[in-house]
């Protein structure tokens, strides 16, 4: 029903009481929609950069170690051969485990019924430790006071790629996130023309794939590098013909405001990864051909890592890239060496992959710690699983092992010359201080300054982290 007008009254004045009922009614609402439209283009004229998610970040607490080197040794050393010495494994050498050994036992691949092998390499006692190594690893042995040697590891599984992937991101599922990229979203990089996390590779590579070193459910900032180890470190890093470094740089500034409107409009992590990539990708066209010519290190150098030529790959190589990666503030040093998986031939095999890693090992903890860099960096050594005290390949092989096997660590807030947890006498089950890889990740994090039960990132609902719900500080391997 509409209300009638007073006598006199014009269409005029319908119109204007009609205007002053929307302004008394909508004003309010129009004044805020000004105002925001005002704060807009003021936040459009002068747009605040994105920050950096890979800036340095403060710790938890007071950190013992600023980075990591990991020696990733894929397809499981024999820790019979390399690390634990089992005198009564040998005396016992051809003959059937005790049964109660094997009771719920299952192998990977032989009749756990298996005659016992014993350990193919002599030990002998080094340095003031009196810690016990094999003849195949003199360099490594040479190096034993520095040393913290955990023979008491276990992890969860039992084939190739998913231990791998076990070890190097505490679960067996793929899509996890890796202790590299966990490290480098706690702290940041220190690197300026490097990225953050680096992988280098040799022999063949890993039965785990980009698995082993990706971000998983983090943003891909935070996954490793691979660099290549013959031309560009990374594919594509030279510019096309025509196009000079000028050009280069104006579109990739271009590029950038583009991007940065658009993370400004949606908050998509992955955009600030993709600016992050693109900008790292133009630093890396002159500090990475500078970081792989090895042409500056001194012969005495070279010799030290058992390098004849400096610009053939390999695993020595790496190990001196690893030195100058982390000395140009690179937070996670990941190498990647899969010969160990001796199933035959155990005996040649474990003296040819020794012979190819132990000296530029032991090299790069002397070289970190003549260079200042040992105290306040990480090195491990080890593989994703150990092998079996039975035998597997006539006489001469080992299978799968996970119930025990062994890693050193070295340097930052690390106890040198400490020997931690042991084996039963025939190397097959843990006796003494077991550590869980969670365990082993607890304390590598704590080292780094972080909590790891504090470090978390939440995906579909829940907060992860590098150590899921489980993980134990060994108090007893820290300085």
């Amino acid at each position: 029903m509409t209300a009638s007008l007073p006598a006199g009254c014009t269409g005029n004045l319908r119109h204007q009481q009609r205007r002053r009922w929307f302004l008394e009614q909508c004003g309010v609402g129009l004044g805020a929609i000004a105002a925001a439209d005002l704060l807009q283009r003021e936040s459009r004229a002068d747009p605040a950069p994105p920050p950096d998610p890979l800036a340095p970040k403060q710790p938890h607490f007071a950190a013992r170690a600023k980075r990591v080197i990991y020696l990733f040794q894929a397809g499981a050393p024999s820790h019979l051969e390399l690390f634990d010495y089992k005198p009564e494994l040998k005396k016992r050498d051809g003959q059937l485990p005790p049964a109660e050994l094997l009771q719920n036992y299952r192998a990977a691949f032989i009749n756990p019924k298996s005659a016992l092998l014993g350990p193919k390499f002599e030990y002998s006692k080094y340095g003031e430790s009196g810690m016990e190594f094999s003849s195949v690893l003199p360099h490594t042995a040479a190096i034993a006071d520095q040393l913290c040697l955990i023979r008491s590891m276990q992890t969860d599984a039992v084939n190739h790629a998913p231990a791998q992937i076990m070890m190097n991101t505490g679960s067996q599922q793929f899509g996890r996130p890796c202790f590299g990229s966990w490290a480098l979203y706690g702290l940041g990089s220190e690197a300026e023309n490097l990225p953050g996390f680096v992988v280098l590779t040799s022999a063949k590579g890993t039965s785990g794939g980009a698995s082993n070193y990706g971000s998983g459910f983090l943003p891909t900032m935070y996954g490793g590098v691979p660099f290549r180890s013959k031309g560009d470190p990374v594919l594509y890093l030279s510019n096309p013909p025509g196009v000079d470094k000028t050009a280069q740089r104006q579109s990739l500034d271009a590029l950038k405001q583009l991007n940065e409107f658009s993370l400004q409009k949606t908050g998509d992590p992955e955009i600030a990864a993709r600016i992050q990539s693109y900008e790292m990708a133009f630093q890396l066209q002159s500090s990475a051909p500078e970081l792989m010519d090895l042409s500056g290190e001194s012969a005495e150098t070279l010799q030290r890592y058992g390098i004849t030529d400096p610009n053939e790959p390999g695993f020595a190589r790496n190990c001196l890239l690893a030195r100058r990666l982390a000395q140009r503030g690179v937070r996670f040093v990941q190498l990647f060496h899969e010969v160990w998986d001796q199933h035959g031939n155990l005996t040649q095999g474990v003296k040819n992959n020794a012979k190819a890693t132990d000296q530029a090992s032991a090299a790069l903890v002397t070289d970190l710690r003549e260079c200042g860099l040992l105290d306040d960096t990480i090195v491990i050594w080890g593989g994703e699983f150990g092998r079996t005290p039975m035998v597997q390949g006539g006489n001469d092989g080992r299978d799968h092992h996970n119930r025990c096997f062994s890693v050193w660590l070295a340097g930052g807030g690390i106890r040198g010359g400490t020997t931690w947890g042991s084996t039963d006498e025939l190397g097959f089950n843990v006796a003494e201080n077991p550590v869980h890889v969670h365990d082993l990740n607890a304390t590598l994090l704590h080292l780094l300054g972080m909590d790891h039960t504090r470090l978390t990132y939440r995906f579909q609902g829940r907060d992860f982290r590098l150590t899921d719900v489980h993980g134990q500080l060994i108090e007893g391997i820290l300085a």
